[in-house]
């Protein structure tokens, strides 16, 4: 199944001193979210997620949040356990409880299944929260991709491989614009 979601720009009414004042906790940011265009070709991912951090129990409820309105009730949702230190088996979300489950033989380690109410099932890429941004949106990008046949693993392979790829380029230049090898006798390197 695919899915969009619509980018908006949430004005925050107080202020940390507010918040600090009246005991108020801060609102979770929203999800960094990313989905494959409604009506384009099936594919092995429906989108990626990049969270905040490797607390479910925090990072949940943004997710849920954002994907309630467009795809029906979040209801379950499970994860690969080898990303997640604690996995819950429940959390609250917005006046409902979304159960949490985890396969670690049966699941992609990079990838989060999220089932809803109305029987829909959505496959996302799960971004390490530790990845930089430039990383992040190629990923994202990716898993977004119509059609794509890159399972959630194969594409963090390919990041990673394209970190050591540019890592390795800009070595390379480092030691050209250092000045490169010594000059043999003779004027030859």
């Amino acid at each position: 199944m695919t899915g969009t979601i619509d980018r908006t720009i949430i004005v925050e009414r107080t202020t940390a001193a507010e918040r600090m004042t009246t005991g108020e906790r801060a609102p979770a940011p929203p999800a960094r979210l990313s989905f494959t265009p409604a009506g384009s070709p099936p594919g092995l991912l429906d989108g990626a997620w990049w969270p905040r951090s490797r607390d479910l129990s925090r990072e949940l409820p943004a997710l849920v949040a954002a994907l309630d309105a467009r795809w029906a009730r979040i209801t379950r949702v499970t994860v690969n356990p080898a990303h997640w230190p604690v996995v819950p088996r429940k959390v609250p979300v917005a006046g409902h409880t979304v159960h949490v489950g985890w396969f670690a033989a049966e699941q992609d380690p990079h990838k989060m299944i999220l089932l809803s109410s109305a029987g829909g099932r959505w496959d996302l890429l799960v971004v390490p929260p530790e990845t930089g941004p430039a990383a992040a949106a190629r990923l994202m990008a990716a898993a977004a991709a119509p059609g794509g046949l890159l399972t959630a693993s194969a594409l963090m392979a390919d990041e990673d491989t394209t970190r050591g790829v540019r890592e390795s380029l800009r070595r390379e230049d480092d030691w050209e614009n250092d000045g490169g090898a010594v000059p043999a006798a003779g004027g030859r390197a």
